[in-house]
């Protein structure tokens, strides 16, 4: 296959990870239309470096070497992306909650372990 194609496909699937539509997607760019981003995914354009740097950034879970092939390692798990795609859906009390438990389990074990933390959130 192509590198275009390659790029495209991993386009594709970032976005369709998110269930990210191509207007959602453009709307979260800051110069990238819709018909762009297709032209991308179809593998008829290839993006250049600034736009896969912005794409990166709209996504939010790949990186710009990534999309471009040039890594070959998604920077996040299934089970990171899950977590992410948590917050995404939370409101602001859902993240704020999101993330004091994850600075718990980080600094102190699992929660269960837990009887009193010895610093307040």
């Amino acid at each position: 296959m192509d590198l275009t194609k390659q790029i495209g496909q991993r386009l594709r699937a970032a976005r369709q990870a998110q269930k990210l539509s191509l207007s959602d997607l453009s709307s979260r760019t800051n110069s990238l239309s819709k018909s762009r981003i297709s032209n991308y995914e179809q593998g008829i354009r290839r993006m250049g470096l600034e736009e896969a740097q912005e794409l990166s950034i709209a996504l939010g879970t790949v990186t710009p070497t990534y999309m471009l092939c040039l890594d070959d390692t998604d920077p996040l798990t299934a089970q990171e992306r899950q977590l992410v795609e948590y917050c995404r859906q939370s409101d602001d009390r859902g993240r704020e909650t999101i993330m004091k438990l994850a600075k718990l389990e980080t600094h102190y074990g699992p929660a269960s372990d837990l009887e009193s933390p010895a610093e307040p959130l």
